[in-house]
């Protein structure tokens, strides 16, 4: 894993800014989520504010089990096969992962550093690693980062 101590205790220490939040913080992720992609709007069957809220709760799993990856990697690789079903394809993480840092940075504001973007960067990849690795097998960590979505 490419997270360091120093980016887990940032990612633990702003998502607790968040948590307070977290509703406007779901509706900022959403909305950002469809202007970057709208063909993912129909993959959400239940309304976004209860959608929102799993969101919050996976997030706050991920951040509370940094330090126990044992823990949260088949929770992870539980919700991506799930995701599979709602007709997630493995080219849909990536604008999941720049709505999450966008989000990060209107909700944080000029608390939202570089490194602090940085770590959660490190953060969301190594979840929509483990996620896509479970879902996918076509999916090769090491050749797709090349891939012409990755990291855009």
């Amino acid at each position: 894993m490419a997270i360091t101590e120093s980016q887990k205790r940032l990612v633990r220490d702003s998502f607790a800014k968040v948590e307070p939040i977290a509703e406007a913080a779901a509706d900022i992720f959403y909305n950002k989520l469809f202007e970057y992609d709208p063909s993912l709007k129909p993959l959400f069957k239940t309304d976004l504010k209860s959608q929102g809220k799993k969101l919050m709760a996976a997030l706050k799993l991920a951040v509370s089990s940094l330090d126990n990856l044992d823990k949260l990697v088949p929770v992870l690789e539980k919700m991506a096969i799930q995701h599979v079903d709602y007709g997630v394809k493995v080219d849909d993480y990536t604008p999941v992962g720049n709505a999450l840092i966008f989000t990060l940075k209107t909700g944080l504001g000029e608390q939202f550093t570089p490194d602090l973007k940085q770590a959660w960067i490190e953060t969301y990849k190594t979840m929509a690693t483990v996620m896509r690795a479970a879902a996918y097998n076509s999916y090769d960590p090491a050749t797709y980062r090349n891939h012409k979505y990755y990291n855009k």
